[in-house]
This record gives C-alpha cells, sequence and structure tokens, in this order.
C-alpha cells in the first residue's frame, strides 16, 4: 500500500507508548523496559530513513471536509526534519535509559517520550496546514508532562508557562489557518506556495498583518521574540535528556511550521520586501541578540544552555526569513548542527548533573580532572556553538552571512551579519570561561575540588550518546557537501518563484 510507512513512522512509536503503559511484563525489570523503548526508537529512525529514500508520497488519512483533509506527505522538507528529530530523540533517548536510574516516575517519562516521539513524526509529515495544526497542538499537550516530571513546586509552574505559551502560539497559528483556507488553490502543501494573491477575502494590509501574528504565534515554540519567555523556564526543570530534546528537537517544531507556512501556503514571493518580511527579521535579530546576553549573564548551566537556544534558533529563522538561497542552505544547516550540538550540551550538563550535583557554571572549577571526556566534548561542542571551523556550526552561520549579503533585504543585509558576529563574541563569552575554568581553575571560593566529589566520567550509556554527537558534529562540519547540495537542490525549488 502507497503512503504505509508515512503511517507506520506514526503508530509505531504511538502503539509503543500505550505499551509502556498497559504491558505489565514491560514493568516487571527496568533494562526490559529500556531495550523495548530502545528498540521502539530505533524501529522509528529505520522507518523514517526508508521514507527518506523512498519518492514522494501522500497518504489522505480521512476527509473531514474536501478543503479539510488530513493527510500525510513525504517530500524534501519531511525527510530533512523527520530524519533530524528521530535521530536526535533516539540517541537522547538511550542516554536516558542510565540517567533515569536517578529519577522517579521512569514508566511515565517513557510513555510520554515516544508518544512525544510519535507527534513529531506526524508533525514532520504533516501535509496539510490542518493536519500539522493538529499534531502541533497534540505535541505541545503530550510534552508537557516531560517538564513537570519531578513534580516540584518549579516544575509544576515551568510546565503551566509551557502551557501557556504554546497554546497562545498554536492559537495565533490557528487564526491564519482560518484565513488561508479560502484563499488557497489547494488543501495540500504545494512547493512554493498555493496563495491566491489577487482573490483574497479581505484587503492585502488586513491580510499581512494576519500573516505576521501567524508566524509569530508558530515562532513561539522556537522561542522567538516576543513569544520567548517560556524557553529558559521550562528547559532548567526537566530532566537532562528532556531538556536536549526540547532544546534540539522540540524548539524545531516552531521552524518547521513557519517553514511549511511561507514555502508550502503563502509563497516566498508573496512576502519578499514587505514589511512584514522586515518585522520577522527584525523579531528574529532581536532574539538571537537579547538571548546571547541573557545567556551571558546566567549563573545556572541548563539556564544558560537554555537562553543560548533562544538566540541559536533564530540563527536559523534569521536565515529563513531572508528569502534567498544561500541563507536557506544556512538556516537548515543551522538546524542540523543545533540539535546535535544543544543535544550534547544538555546531556553533558546532565552527566555533570548525576556525577557531582554541580549546576552552576562558577562551580565548575578542576572539573576537568575528574571527567576528561566530558568536559572535552562540552568544550568542543562550545566551539562549534561559537563557529569556529572545521566544525558544523562555522559553515551554518557562514552561510546565513553570506546569504543576508547577497539578499538585498533592506538594512539587514548588513544588520543579519554584524548580529551573528556580535552574537558569536558573546556565545564564546559564556561557553568558553567554563571551560577553561573547568582544565585551568583552581579552587573557588574555598570550595571542595570536583575531583574530591567523583572519581570517573559517566557510564558509557551515557558518554556514549555524547560522543556519537561530538563526533557528528566534527565529521558533518568538516565534510558538509552533501548535505549542501541537498538543501541548495530544496531551496531552489522553493524560492524558484523570486530567484
Amino acid at each position: 500500500m502507497e503512503g504505509l510507512l508515512l503511517l507506520v513512522a506514526f503508530l509505531l512509536p504511538a502503539v509503543g507508548s500505550l505499551m509502556v503503559v498497559f504491558m505489565p511484563w514491560l514493568n516487571d525489570k527496568r533494562e526490559d523496559r529500556c531495550a523495548f523503548v530502545g528498540t521502539i526508537m530505533v524501529l522509528t529512525c529505520i522507518v523514517v530513513l526508508l521514507i527518506a529514500v523512498d519518492s514522494e508520497r501522500t497518504l489522505v488519512l480521512f476527509e473531514m471536509t474536501k478543503q479539510l483533509p488530513i493527510a500525510l506527505r513525504s517530500d524534501g522538507t519531511s525527510r530533512i526534519f523527520s530524519a533530524v528529530m528521530a535521530l536526535m530523540w533516539t540517541i537522547s533517548g538511550f542516554y536516558s535509559f542510565s540517567y533515569m536510574k536517578h529519577e522517579q516516575n521512569e514508566k511515565t517519562y517513557y510513555a510520554f517520550y515516544l508518544m512525544t516521539m510519535a507527534s513529531l513524526m506526524a508533525l514532520t509529515l504533516s501535509g496539510t496546514m490542518v493536519t500539522m495544526y493538529l499534531f502541533f497542538e497534540m505535541m505541545t499537550f503530550i510534552s508537557v508532562p516531560m517538564v513537570l516530571h519531578s513534580r516540584t513546586k518549579e516544575a509544576v509552574a515551568a510546565g503551566i508557562k509551557y502551557l501557556i505559551y504554546s497554546v497562545a502560539g498554536a492559537t495565533m497559528g490557528l487564526l491564519g489557518i482560518f484565513m488561508l483556507t479560502p484563499n488557497i488553490a489547494s488543501p495540500y502543501f504545494v512547493e512554493g506556495g498555493s496563495l491566491m494573491t489577487e482573490s483574497l477575502t479581505i484587503p492585502h494590509t488586513a491580510f499581512q498583518i494576519i500573516l505576521l501574528i501567524t508566524l509569530i504565534g508558530f515562532g513561539t515554540k522556537a522561542g522567538m521574540f516576543p513569544m520567548h519567555g517560556w524557553l529558559p523556564t521550562a528547559h532548567p526543570v526537566a530532566p537532562s535528556p528532556a531538556s536536549a530534546v526540547l532544546s534540539g528537537v522540540i524548539t524545531k517544531a516552531g521552524v518547521l511550521c513557519i517553514f511549511r507556512m511561507i514555502f508550502y501556503v503563502i509563497g516566498p514571493a508573496y512576502l519578499k520586501d514587505t514589511w512584514v518580511q522586515w518585522t520577522l527579521l527584525g523579531c528574529a535579530t532581536i532574539t538571537v541578540f537579547m538571548g546571547s546576553m541573557l545567556a551571558l549573564r546566567e549563573k545556572s548551566l541548563k539556564k544558560r544552555l537554555a537562553y543560548s537556544s533562544v538566540s541559536q534558533v533564530s540563527y536559523a529563522l534569521c536565515g529563513v526569513f531572508l528569502l534567498d538561497t544561500m541563507a536557506l542552505d544556512g538556516a537548515l544547516l543551522q538546524l542540523v548542527f543545533h540539535a546535535l550540538t544543544k543535544d550534547a550540551l544538555f546531556l553533558c550538563a546532565g552527566a555533570i548533573i548525576v556525577q557531582t550535583g554541580i549546576t552552576r557554571v562558577d562551580e565548575m572549577h578542576n572539573l576537568g580532572k575528574s571527567m576528561p571526556w566530558t568536559m572535552w566534548m562540552f568544550t568542543i561542542c562550545a566551539i562549534s556553538l561559537v563557529g569556529i571551523p572545521p566544525l558544523g556550526g562555522f559553515i551554518a552561520k557562514w552561510y546565513i552571512a553570506e546569504g543576508a549579503l547577497v539578499s538585498g533585504t533592506n538594512v539587514f543585509s548588513l544588520l543579519v551579519p554584524i548580529v551573528l558576529l556580535i552574537s558569536a563574541m558573546l556565545t564564546a563569552a559564556y561557553l568558553l570561561p567554563p571551560s577553561v575554568s573547568a582544565f585551568f581553575g583552581g579552587m573557588a571560593h574555598g570550595e571542595v575540588f570536583p575531583a574530591e566529589k567523583v572519581n570517573a566520567d559517566p557510564p558509557k550509556m551515557m558518554l556514549v550518546p555524547i560522543l556519537i554527537l561530538t563526533v557528528a558534529i566534527f565529521v558533518l562540519g568538516a565534510f558538509p557537501g552533501l548535505m549542501i547540495d541537498l538543501f541548495d537542490q530544496l531551496g531552489h525549488t522553493l524560492l524558484r518563484g523570486v530567484l
């Protein structure tokens, strides 16, 4: 049956989640449960990779009306996002098998972890706006328990804040879907957009205001100003593997929805050189700078990494909003390398917390002596996030900056590269000093050396996933040609109306 793999990619982790809850034999031994969860994640990755090498397919699940089909679709965009999300989710999941020994409510955690993976796969493979919205909301509600996991007062407050922001953003997105539906030629995603610009049901100015509200609404999940407030609150209170996927994967769900709306519904030609494009670029550049500044003054390690995500995800949004092929290549590269890097950094933070109890950057003096593998990988990932070659962060930022310079996008052609450069320096200022302190620092205010608190790096089940991510950052950064060719082909297809 054509398109069956699309359904399997969603149903496999969803059924696995239910089995974790209702199958008694999975609760007798945690080793059996971990093996089962790991198997489900690996099988989902295999299905997603099979979809990536298959031809384009569309599977209509059902039709509420002719204009409101619920459908799954495989295309260039879905393949990229689904592959990145599935692989990152699986790597963090294997890390959690060792990490979650130190946490309560493991069964609940894995059940929601798999169900969130299912909703993300369905979101990336959505073929219409309504389908995308349904799974976007589903992903939000199912991921809330990962924020609430510890059940502390701070976790409950963070979960409520995450939910309020997410629902508000999704409602803003739904407004746009309401207004776009009668003004598009096809309910299905169409490369280059399907907006009937000559026969809009409302005036262009009002329509553009609604589009701006819509895109900012979906930008909530990506932590874009002015809807960024939930991210630095929610990420630090979750278990570290959950923080990793919240930052490295779930933020990309907002980027995906913006990507779909601009390039598959509205059309980049309608937004090019309009006040809407400039406003969106303004929001993204403010977010890049603001996130870096807030990270610089933050002392909590996980919260510093969360503020960093506010900044770094908006690098990709800048690349999307520039509506240029080279900048779009950079945006997609940034999505890949930020997912790899931020997952690795949060997993390093989790290893540090489990092994030493250290949660603040000013407590990491001489930590490199007792946890050398962890701190070396943390340092390599930090260097990549700064944007130093040959690591992956460099090539992504290079393409975004080069794309901005040739895009001819008003003042932002110069402003975006300048902000990226300033942000890179700020990133170095808030991520590299902890590494320097860990390897070359002395006593911290008379405190005990971390070496006296812990004798080794974390177990292999926690260390190997971080190592895989770190190696990928180096290898893909040094040899990005295949990815660039793939992204460039997609970019030229989506932007052919404005080239």
